[in-house]
């Protein structure tokens, strides 16, 4: 599958790349800076790490079949006003997580209660908007040695878009769970603030979820 990373060069986005790469996917590393994309794709290529392409995110949203969408959420809402068109007929993964330092460890609901609803919102029905991976360490993902211990709750008003993303997560080596309609991201979101805060209370890597009690899984 052709995936576009929007803000791909980031931490996130290029644990995401590094994983999704080596599991057969054709990714699309996005910037505002064409230039630092291919030369960050030009590096994971060469680290052996599969099939990584760089451009600007509007290059990585047209070329790609799901759009990631891993920016600050200061970003958040101009990067998705100037690529509505581009990403039209895809889906989009937000996992953006709208933090407001320095008081990252605080729960602080934007406008819209969430930034998927937000993103939803911004692009309209063309854009199958998926929220997931908002507790993810990006420190885990890209180590692909690393087994992460964590599942992923996965949230859209359209099944089969989450049912997608839910296949993609299993690429990444991680348990998708889906978790509802998009309203439900107030809450996956709202919930990084407290994983935040554990990291730093316990010194951790990155904290993660399980949930327990799912039959046969």
């Amino acid at each position: 599958m052709n995936i576009g990373i929007i803000g791909g060069t980031g931490k996130e986005g290029v644990g995401l790349a590094v994983r999704w790469a080596r599991a057969g996917h054709r990714v699309l590393l996005g910037s505002r800076d064409a230039a630092r994309a291919k030369a960050k794709a030009d590096e994971l290529r060469a680290a052996g790490h599969g099939v990584v392409e760089g451009g600007d995110n509007e290059w990585a949203a047209r070329g790609a079949e799901v759009a990631v969408l891993a920016v600050p959420y200061s970003a958040h809402e101009a990067t998705l006003r100037g690529l509505g068109d581009a990403l039209a007929g895809r889906i989009l993964v937000d996992i953006t997580v709208p933090l407001q330092p320095p008081r990252v460890t605080v729960v602080q609901l934007p406008p819209g209660k969430a930034a998927a609803l937000e993103a939803q919102a911004i692009v309209g029905p063309a854009t199958r908007v998926v929220a997931a991976l908002h507790h993810v360490s990006a420190a885990h993902l890209a180590d692909p040695a690393h087994v992460i211990d964590c599942d992923v709750l996965v949230c859209g008003d359209d099944e089969p878009a989450r049912a997608a993303v839910i296949g993609l997560i299993g690429d990444l080596g991680l348990r998708g769970i889906d978790a509802g309609a998009l309203a439900n991201a107030v809450a996956l979101e709202s919930l990084v603030p407290v994983l935040i805060h554990l990291n730093k209370r316990t010194r951790s890597a990155g904290t993660g979820i399980r949930i327990t009690g799912i039959p046969g899984r």
